[in-house]
């Protein structure tokens, strides 16, 4: 998107001031003279200096002008270049792909990129909302969030066999806080959590803030190996079960019926409660077998987002469970956040709302489907192979060629701006040492093979390759 030119009236400050060329103390210049410089309005640069000092970056002494603030912001190593020094745990990925600069290749992120995603429809949403009330505008919402979004939310779960009412619904702020919230409700310190090797590495790394005891169980392309489930369960009697069950993540398996019976019963026969996180939901073709909808609701809580398909900057999710943990839920929620992202919510709904979002829907599964093999063919090429074909999504899990290290080459790739996905930050066991997640939506650069080609090439194999989970699941298929 094209800055502004009040943004670019900032820019240039504040890279000044980032770059010591104004110091603290120091005197900008005049609003006329730096109006001229710039060749904008003398407004523009009024408003591009009021935005400063609402940031703290700049302060106004009436009758004097505009100051750097007196204070310094240091200078940061990871503003400089990638950390490749991290150490490659849970949260690697993330860090390198929020924290990467717009240069930067991001094949191993977990979203969109922004051409992909309905601009238009969300730019009609946002003309929309700044004609809205001023009950819209400033006030707090209610603890279960928007009603008319929430029963669109109902409308939305019924069409995969999940049965709610309104009330049975609350918003969040994302799908990571319906996650924090459920673990903030039903978890103490030191509990068993059963998640699948490999998981949505974020699993762990709120697992880990919760002080529960992550236990991990091989994913095979129809769901968790049944019997390594049935063992764990015995064995460690979890509080919760925390999975994806349509697209899963990394893998992009889909759960078989048989096996959600299953699971269904064993969590039933320990007492355990199943988190289904739901968030891919809108990338199917046709809806998958759902835990809750087979359960209805009554040891499943299910949780979904808007952030992969609609936009990640509208933070909005939702959590549907039985009306007794949706009380203790909104306690919660209130402690932690109060009222909620309002006008997200608002945002989010006038969205959603008409043909335009299902419009999109089926043309960005046509473009992912593309995608998908597209990529999988170039990643043949080199010799790196898709675990699975997937059916819906933007992932492909991948092995790599003679048992290279996939952290090795994701520290090599990111040292030329590239962000890979290494396997291990998926697998609690760590048995994913030559794998790679690949976002296909964001692989469709030609820098990225090139990249990767070379990254494999300077790595030597790794002595013991063993054998991942994955690799286990598939063998026994």
């Amino acid at each position: 998107m094209a800055i502004t030119r009040i943004g670019q009236v900032m820019a240039t400050i504040s890279g000044r001031i980032a770059g010591r060329a104004l110091a603290p103390g120091e005197k900008l210049p005049s609003v006329r003279g730096l109006a001229r410089t710039m060749r904008v309005s003398v407004s523009t640069v009024v408003e591009a200096y009021d935005r400063l000092v609402n940031d703290g970056d700049i302060v106004s002494r009436p009758g004097s002008g505009f100051y750097v603030a007196g204070r310094t912001v240091p200078l940061a190593l990871s503003e400089v270049g990638p950390r490749i020094e991290r150490t490659v745990d849970p949260l690697w990925v993330s860090r390198q792909s929020l924290e990467a600069d717009e240069r930067a290749l991001k094949p191993g992120c977990g979203w969109l990129p922004r051409s992909w995603l309905p601009r238009g429809g969300m730019r009609r949403a946002l003309r929309e909302l700044s004609r809205a009330d001023d009950a819209v505008l400033f006030d707090y919402a209610s603890p279960l969030g928007l009603p008319p979004l929430r029963r669109l939310i109902v409308r939305r779960i019924a069409e995969r066999g999940i049965e709610a009412s309104p009330d049975q619904v609350m918003l969040t702020e994302s799908g990571t806080q319906a996650m924090d919230l459920i673990c903030r409700l039903l978890l103490s310190p030191g509990d068993a959590v059963l998640i699948d090797d490999p998981c949505y590495f974020n699993f762990q790394a709120l697992l880990r803030a919760h002080r529960a005891r992550a236990v991990s169980v091989p994913y095979a392309p129809d769901g968790p190996d049944v019997r390594s489930f049935a063992a764990a369960m015995a064995e460690h009697r979890p509080r919760l079960y925390i999975t994806n069950s349509a697209v899963h993540n990394p893998t992009g398996a889909t759960l078989s019926p048989v096996v959600a019976h299953r699971v269904l019963k064993l969590a039933d026969q320990y007492a355990t409660v199943i988190v289904e996180d739901d968030i891919f939901a809108d990338f199917e073709l046709a809806p998958a077998p759902r835990l809750a909808a087979f359960d209805g609701l009554d040891r499943v809580i299910h949780v979904g987002s808007f952030s992969k398909t609609l936009s990640a900057a509208a933070r909005c999710g939702f959590i549907a469970a039985k009306p007794e943990w949706i009380e203790g839920l909104i306690d919660l929620k209130i402690a932690t956040s109060f009222g909620g992202g309002a006008l997200d919510a608002e945002l989010v709904l006038a969205a959603l709302a008409g043909r335009g979002y299902r419009k999109h829907l089926e043309g960005l599964r046509d473009r992912l489907a593309r995608a998908r093999s597209d990529v999988a063919v170039r990643l043949k090429g080199l010799g790196i192979e898709p675990w699975l074909e997937p059916q819906a999504g933007m992932f492909l899990w991948c092995l790599l060629p003679d048992g290279l290290d996939a952290a090795d080459i994701a520290k090599t790739a990111l040292a030329e701006n590239v962000v890979l996905a290494p396997g291990n930050v998926f697998s609690l066991a760590q048995t994913a040492t030559g794998y790679l997640r690949f976002n296909v939506s964001q692989s469709t650069d030609e820098r990225m093979y090139t990249v990767l080609r070379s990254a494999m090439r300077r790595r030597p194999p790794i002595r013991s390759r063993g054998t991942t989970a994955s690799a286990e699941s598939r063998d026994r298929q």
